[in-house]
């Protein structure tokens, strides 16, 4: 198993150094539909945590929203991974900094930043193996 690979309902991008485990992303960003049944692809930090723990997507239901950590992995293989949106985006990571701040991740240049949990961002489901 190589970064870059299909396996596991998305595309490896970590893989740890006994090549036996690692992280798959999904292989686009969530979009959820509004309640105006249009989609949205940006979402505040609570959407984007329940998003990813209902996320069912080939035939996989074990999906979660990156911690700081696992996004910034993600962040370094973007250009092997497929299915971005926007790279000159910011991504949520779980890793709360406070009560309603949160780690996000610009995918230009990759760093890292608090936002408030209310704002908006793109968000990437993982899963390990």
């Amino acid at each position: 198993m190589n970064i870059g690979d299909t396996y596991g309902g998305g595309v490896i991008f970590y893989v740890d150094h006994v090549g036996q485990h690692g992280l798959i992303a999904g292989e686009t960003d969530i979009s959820i539909h509004s309640t105006a049944n249009k989609p949205e692809t940006l979402l505040s930090w609570y959407k984007a945590k329940a998003a990813c723990d209902k996320w069912f997507v080939n035939g996989y239901n074990d999906w979660f929203l990156p911690n700081r950590n696992q996004l910034h992995q993600l962040y370094l293989n973007k250009d092997i991974i497929y299915g971005f949106s926007d790279t000159d985006a910011n991504y949520w990571s779980s890793s709360e900094y406070y009560v309603n701040i949160a780690w996000e991740q610009y995918f230009h240049n990759g760093h890292q930043s608090l936002n408030n949990k209310n704002n908006l961002n793109r968000v990437r489901p993982v899963r390990a193996f």
